[in-house]
């Protein structure tokens, strides 16, 4: 396969997601928010380096996270238990992904915005 397939692949899947996932949009929608926050605010190379692992980990999980879906709604798209708690762990794996970097920001981000008022 050649290289340039691989990248074409890969945008199609963000395509995909970003198209047909609200939680990839919302995702992306807080990492814009975020962004614009870190410049007004200036935090250090550090702390963008943490916002990015962050931001790229919530995303990569919410990407996985459909792949798990889709592959559940092929095999079948009864009610099924299994498939059921397959989904849900997915689920839960973006979750804790966006829990640790909402952490994460609040560290970097509520000194810098509580000096603000003061």
């Amino acid at each position: 396969m050649k290289l340039g397939n691989s990248f074409y692949f890969a945008r199609q899947g963000l395509k995909y997601c970003f198209l047909t996932q609200q939680n990839f949009r919302i995702h992306l929608i807080v990492l814009l928010i975020v962004i614009i926050l870190g410049f007004i605010l200036q935090i250090n190379q550090i702390e963008w380096l943490i916002v990015t692992g962050c931001a790229m980990l919530v995303l990569s999980m919410e990407l996985m996270n459909t792949a798990i879906e889709k592959i559940c709604d092929l095999i079948t798209k009864d009610i099924h238990p299994v498939i059921k708690v397959i989904k849900d762990i997915a689920a839960a794996a973006v979750l804790i992904a966006a829990i640790g970097s909402f952490f994460s920001g609040v560290i970097i981000f509520l000194p810098k915005i509580l000096d603000l008022f003061q």
